[in-house]
């Protein structure tokens, strides 16, 4: 065969012919930078989708539809879940995938010596059965409706990961798993090239090559799309209007569920002090302004963590921007204007220090304009963009947060008492009561009033001072066709990628 290819190359080669491979494809996205990727321990990361696989997945409209379960059932005596899996999937180093595989990531995440922050969505697992190789049943201690939604969670291979150190093995630096592109090259803080799988088991992808370019600062991305260095990339408000109608590119303004807002750290002892004064921040946040100067409108304001959710409470109190009865809470509570224009308790200034994660200008934007506000009511409020952020030690956080799914995700485990992803140290009986009926409860009317209730609980004693839900403002080159539009996108705008494997790129 070898010598008919090259007899015919030659043969081209002598007569003129011109002999064309077929053009590979390449879809160029500008990415934020990774140091590592391990979706059992780290809560988001854009890039997962891509190389990994759960047992469930989500559709355009969020739904759970199967991913490597084809199918399963749910035992409501035993409270039993049931997956039965593909069979025939591989690995992307040609192993086999089966149960055992899926047993192994679910209790790493499980293990407290493994610190995951996603621990608390499969707290309820009581016991793992592996049936057969394609079989495995989750026994659960009490109900937990947001369970499916649960097992989108990336599986990860036992035979390269067991008796590794899940937050330090080199494997996350490598990773291999069973999506619909494997890792070719990572080059350090520049670019992680991914290749197509072509014995992806839901099928070969159109796209042949997906690079997760690292550009880092927001300003540098704009700089780059236009140039034409990227092919898509999640931009700022403002960057992104300069694209809109220019020819050869495409935006896309996508609703998300993805909220910000002031992360008061209880574990800090001045909210120990001053934790009444919280109100007091609320009322002195001018949310509206910020939608307007900051996100250009796209976007709104927040008052609570299930805007974009079935169960949104919108009867709650809303903080709206009220100065003057922000001033007369401080005054209630014994707070006295100084000849600064400050207020002061205790012969101490009333004030504190927001940081914000470096590499988001949004946020910054975002928090510099609320600590300008609370100024003009009389706070000292003040903005740092450390190099590392101290969940510990920091006053507060410009937070984001935020789930399309169940109810349950970004509430139970943000809100709730000593959980994975309250990083504020927040604590109410009554939050972890409201949030534990919600998830234990399949009958809407039961999740309903539990929400209800949450929400209520939340306002009346406020662990962020909510501020807006931001839109994500994709821009693309016209070229990529398959981009899903309409879906509403989650915390960082994650989840453009969930069909990618119907993207093409016109020639």
């Amino acid at each position: 065969m070898k010598k008919h290819v090259l007899f015919f190359a030659a043969f081209a080669a002598a007569f003129g012919l011109n002999v064309c491979a077929a053009s590979a494809s390449t879809l160029v996205y500008g990415s934020g930078d990774y140091t590592r990727i391990n979706p059992a321990m780290d809560e988001h990361g854009e890039i997962n989708i891509l190389l990994f696989n759960g047992l469930t997945a989500h559709d355009g409209e969020n739904q759970v539809v199967p991913g490597l379960a084809k199918s399963w059932e749910f035992d409501e005596e035993t409270c039993t879940y049931t997956f039965h899996l593909e069979e025939g999937v591989k690995w992307h180093d040609g192993e086999d995938f089966t149960a055992n595989d899926v047993k192994f990531t679910i209790e790493s995440i499980m293990d407290p010596d493994n610190g995951s922050e996603n621990a608390p969505n499969y707290e309820d697992v009581e016991k793992i059965d592996v049936i057969d190789d394609y079989t495995i049943a989750f026994q659960l201690d009490a109900p937990n409706v947001a369970f499916l939604d649960y097992m989108t969670m990336a599986v990860l291979p036992e035979h390269l990961l067991e008796g590794e150190n899940m937050q330090e093995s080199d494997f996350f630096r490598h990773p291999i798993g069973t999506g619909p592109y494997k890792l070719a090259e990572w080059d350090e803080g520049q670019a992680i090239t991914l290749e197509k799988n072509e014995d992806y088991f839901k099928g070969e992808p159109n796209i042949d090559e997906v690079i997760f370019k690292i550009v880092t600062d927001d300003n540098a991305k704009a700089m780059q799309m236009q140039s034409g260095e990227l092919d898509l990339a999640l931009l700022t408000p403002k960057d992104a209007q300069l694209f809109a109608g220019q020819d050869g590119y495409t935006c896309y303004d996508m609703k998300t569920s993805d909220y910000r807002g002031i992360l008061f750290n209880f574990q800090n002892d001045y909210w120990t002090e001053n934790k009444d004064i919280i109100p007091a921040i609320c009322y002195g946040i001018d949310r509206e302004a910020i939608v307007q100067s900051v996100l250009l409108g796209e976007g709104m304001t927040a008052y609570g963590p299930l805007q974009r959710n079935i169960y949104n409470n919108e009867d709650v109190e809303h903080y709206d921007y009220n100065p003057e009865k922000a001033k007369e809470i401080l005054e209630s509570v014994g707070c006295t204007m100084g000849e600064d224009g400050f207020y002061y308790r205790n012969d101490e200034k009333l004030g504190f220090v927001i940081s914000v994660g470096a590499g988001d200008q949004v946020r910054v934007d975002i928090a510099q304009a609320a600590a300008q506000q609370l100024r003009e009511i009389g706070l000292d409020v003040s903005v740092e963009v450390p190099a590392q952020v101290d969940w510990g030690g920091q006053m507060a956080y410009l937070i984001g947060w935020g789930s399309p799914f169940d109810a349950d995700d970004h509430t139970y485990k943000v809100f709730g008492t000593d959980k994975g992803a309250n990083y504020s140290g927040y604590s109410n009986e009554l939050v972890d009561q409201y949030l534990t009926e919600a998830r234990q409860s399949d009958d809407k009317a039961v999740r309903a009033e539990a929400y209800d209730k949450f929400q209520e609980e939340l306002a009346k004693d406020p662990a962020f001072a909510f501020i807006c839900y931001i839109d994500a403002n994709y821009v693309a080159k016209s070229s990529i066709e398959g981009i899903d539009a309409d879906t509403v996108m989650g915390h960082h705008g994650v989840g453009i990628f969930w069909n990618i494997t119907d993207w093409t790129i016109a020639e």
